[in-house]
C-alpha cells in the first residue's frame, strides 16, 4: 500500500499509454516522409505540421484506444500552441527539469523506466519531444488559468457542505481527520524473482504481523529479518491519503502492521505507530472541494481558451 501524495498524482490516461505503447513495440510504423513535409495549420506564426497531426492521432489510439478524427487532433494542437504562446506573454516558465520530472513520472507509476518508455514510444512512431511539448502545455496552462483567476477558483465552506448534503444517503457521520505516524517496512525481491519468491515473502511477513504488537518491540525484531529495510518514520495526513489506502489504515490499529503489498522492490507493509485525530476539514470535505475547484477550473479553462481562439490568427491548410 504506497502512501502517496494525491496532489501529484497524474491522470490514469498516462498510465494507460505507458501500458499500451509497450505493447505495442515497433508494430507501429512512422509516418512517411511526405506526411512529415506538410502544414495543417499555422497558429499566429506557429506552423503545424502533417506529421504533428499524424503522431497525435497515434498517441490518442494508443492512450485510449479509440481512433482519433484528424480534425480533433488538429484542434488539440492548435489549442496547445495557444496556451503555449500565452505562456510567453505571462512569462510563465516550466523548466526542462519540471518536464522531465513529469515524464519520468508517467514512466514510474506504470512500472517502467525512463529510457524504456522513450524507447517504446520512438519505436510507435511518437516524438518523445511532441509528447513532452503537450505536457509542458498543460503545465504551464495550469499555472496561468490558476493565477489569471485565482478568486474565481476560490469554494467557500458553504458550498462545500450543500455539495455533501446533495450526495450523502444516510446520517452517517464523516469521517474523523487522522495524523498518522508510519514506518515503511520493505521484504525485499530482487528484480525478475519469480512468483514463488513473492509468496514466500508474503508469508514471511504474514508470521512477522502475527508477532507485530507494539513499533517499539516490532521494528527490532523487522530489522533482524533477512534482506529486510525499515524507513525512517514518516507522518501522513489522512486528507492527503486517497481514500483507499486511508481505509487500510484506518483498519490497521496502532502498533500494528497494514496487510502485505506487493511492489516492483518486493513486499511492503506499513507500521502504524500513532494515530491521532486532529480538528478541521475532514477527508470528506477535502475530497469534494477538490472536486468542485476541479470542476470550477475546467469550466474557466474552457471559455478562456474560447476567448484566445476568436482573437487568434489560425490558417487551416
Amino acid at each position: 500500500m504506497p502512501i502517496q501524495d494525491t496532489t501529484q498524482r497524474r491522470p490514469r490516461l498516462w498510465v494507460r499509454l505507458v501500458a499500451f505503447v509497450l505493447a505495442a513495440g515497433g508494430a507501429m510504423a512512422l509516418p512517411t516522409m511526405a506526411a512529415a513535409q506538410g502544414v495543417a495549420a499555422i497558429v499566429n506564426g506557429d506552423l503545424i505540421t502533417a506529421l504533428d497531426v499524424a503522431q497525435r492521432q497515434k498517441l490518442t489510439e494508443l492512450s485510449t484506444h479509440k481512433a482519433q478524427s484528424r480534425q480533433d487532433a488538429l484542434d488539440e494542437l492548435i489549442d496547445e500552441k495557444l496556451k503555449l504562446q500565452i505562456a510567453k506573454r505571462y512569462i510563465v516558465e516550466i523548466s526542462d527539469k519540471e518536464i522531465n520530472n513529469a515524464f519520468d513520472g508517467i514512466a514510474r507509476r506504470a512500472g517502467t523506466t525512463s529510457q524504456k518508455f522513450a524507447d517504446s514510444l520512438t519505436a510507435a512512431g511518437i516524438s518523445v519531444p511532441a509528447l513532452k511539448a503537450r505536457i509542458k502545455a498543460d503545465m504551464v496552462w495550469s499555472a496561468i488559468v490558476r493565477g489569471k483567476f485565482q478568486s474565481s477558483l476560490q469554494i467557500g465552506e458553504r458550498e462545500v457542505v450543500d455539495a455533501l448534503q446533495t450526495i450523502k444517503k444516510d446520517d452517517k457521520p464523516e469521517a474523523a481527520a487522522y495524523q498518522y505516524s508510519l514506518r515503511q517496512i520493505m521484504f525485499i525481491v530482487a528484480r525478475g524473482s519469480p512468483p514463488q519468491v513473492f509468496d514466500a515473502r508474503v508469508k514471511e511477513l504474514e508470521g512477522l504481523r502475527a508477532r507485530f504488537q507494539t513499533c517499539e518491540e516490532g521494528i527490532p525484531m523487522a530489522r533482524a529479518v533477512r534482506d529486510v529495510a525499515v524507513r525512517e518514520p514518516i507522518t501522513r495526513s489522512s486528507l492527503d491519503i486517497p481514500a483507499q489506502q486511508r481505509e487500510v489504515l484506518d483498519k490497521t490499529p496502532v502498533g500494528h502492521l497494514t496487510p502485505p503489498d506487493i511492489t516492483l522492490q518486493g513486499v511492503e507493509t506499513f507500521a502504524v505507530c500513532a494515530k491521532d485525530q486532529v480538528g478541521g476539514e475532514t477527508p470528506e470535505k477535502r475530497e469534494m472541494r477538490e472536486k468542485l475547484t476541479n470542476e470550477r477550473f475546467q469550466a474557466q479553462a474552457k471559455r478562456y481558451l474560447k476567448e484566445l481562439r476568436r482573437s487568434a490568427m489560425i490558417e487551416i491548410r
